[in-house]
């Protein structure tokens, strides 16, 4: 098969011969600096797209897209839920109604916000069925008093399906014996694990019995929405707002969870920023390396231009060897970037394992999310690529620039 004349010098020289050695090394380890840095950014990009989309399945999938609460309890609250529900942007409505307090049982306590919610309407809303550790939503019964805890809220409080806690309320009832706290016990009935920080802080008890407690019977403080778009759901609301009674005031998300959001793709796109220097003097070391060889290889540039070789040869043939440098640094960078990604979570968890340090409990989620994503991985490899090329461009110039005469007059 024909190769032109550039590739084949240019790659020939790729190959170190044993007076070349120290040339050889400064390629290979061009090339290395370019494979770690290409495969740090996809690693980091993945993590960070890994938080994100746990972000908008797990947290996001337990609290409401959007809330829409009343300055008084609701009592027609089905009505209510019929009419959200058919603003455009609506996925479903669930009645709800909020309770603040502390749990206890077996001498800890615990604060927490209990939910009230109606389990069968309580599935279009939220992710929290999937996730039912042992027991079941639909054992939150009217009446019944059961009670749905996150696994950490759980094993805080050291209680498993069929134990009691105590539900003490932050306000105060005057009996024959003082101003004595409001509390109430409820039966643990089901345990689920998202896996998030919400598993530490949220419960969940029938609607009626949430309303029994704040003495407004069976009526609830407003409805939790689930939208369709998530970047549209403040849109949504004020168009849900705009349907009701002024006595009804909106959230949604960004209130509640948007600071950690937008820090995740600020972080993400200051890591990529970062990161993507280091890819550049990675890929810029090649100009050194190139610029050590042209001046090794002046006299055999001369030979060839006096064979006849044109300085566009010559350029083409440091372009072929630099290019062959950058080519194999970001294919292997690739290739080792996307083993990273694809088994970052498993190597995070065998480290906990193995030295029995939880590294995750501090963040919103308890382990190391990776997300690896073809659209970043394209767009490192072309950049990378594209800044060693770049870095070649000199060097080759400047070898296409050697007169013949005044490259042999030393030898």
């Amino acid at each position: 098969m024909y190769t032109p004349l550039s590739v084949f010098i240019g790659l020939r020289y790729t190959r170190a011969r044993r007076r070349e050695r120290f040339i050889s090394f400064m390629s290979l380890s061009s090339m290395i600096g370019l494979m770690l840095g290409v495969a740090v950014l996809i690693t980091v990009l993945s993590v960070m797209n890994g938080f994100d989309r746990e972000l908008r399945q797990r947290i996001l999938g337990m609290v409401p897209h959007a809330t829409l609460t009343a300055t008084e309890p609701v009592a027609n609250w089905q009505s209510l839920v019929r009419e959200v529900e058919s603003v455009a942007g609506v996925a479903a409505a669930a009645p709800m109604t909020q309770v603040q307090g502390m749990l206890t049982a077996n001498g800890q306590v615990s604060g927490a916000m209990v939910t009230g919610i109606e389990p069968a309407r309580e599935k279009r809303v939220s992710i929290l069925p999937d996730y039912m550790e042992s027991g079941t939503m639909d054992s939150l019964r009217d009446g019944e008093f059961g009670i749905v805890l996150g696994r950490q809220l759980a094993s805080t409080l050291g209680v498993g399906i069929g134990d009691a806690v105590t539900l003490v309320l932050p306000e105060a009832s005057l009996s024959a014996a003082g101003v004595i706290p409001r509390f109430k016990r409820f039966t643990v009935t089901g345990i689920f694990k998202v896996g998030a920080e919400v598993d530490g802080m949220l419960a969940y008890v029938h609607y009626a019995d949430a309303g029994r407690l704040l003495r407004i019977g069976d009526r609830v403080q407003g409805v939790r929405i689930k939208v369709n778009d998530l970047f549209q759901a403040r849109a949504v609301n004020e168009q849900v707002l705009s349907r009701l009674p002024p006595m009804f005031y909106g959230s949604d998300w960004s209130f509640t969870q948007g600071n950690l959001f937008n820090a995740i793709k600020m972080e993400k796109a200051m890591m990529a920023l970062l990161l993507l220097l280091i890819v550049a003097v990675a890929a810029f070391n090649i100009v050194s390396s190139l610029v050590m060889v042209v001046n090794d290889k002046k006299s055999d540039i001369a030979i060839l231009r006096t064979l006849g070789a044109t300085p566009g040869m010559i350029q083409r043939i440091f372009l072929v060897q630099g290019t062959a440098v950058g080519f194999g640094g970001t294919v292997a960078g690739v290739a080792l970037g996307v083993l990273l990604s694809l088994t970052v979570s498993d190597l995070a968890s065998f480290y906990e394992r193995l030295s029995g340090v939880a590294l995750f409990d501090a963040y919103f989620v308890n382990y190391l999310p990776s997300h690896l994503k073809g659209s970043d991985v394209l767009w490192v490899s072309c950049t990378a690529f594209g800044l060693s090329f770049l870095a070649t461009l000199y060097p080759a110039r400047q070898a296409g620039r050697i007169q013949p005469a005044e490259a042999l007059r030393h030898e």
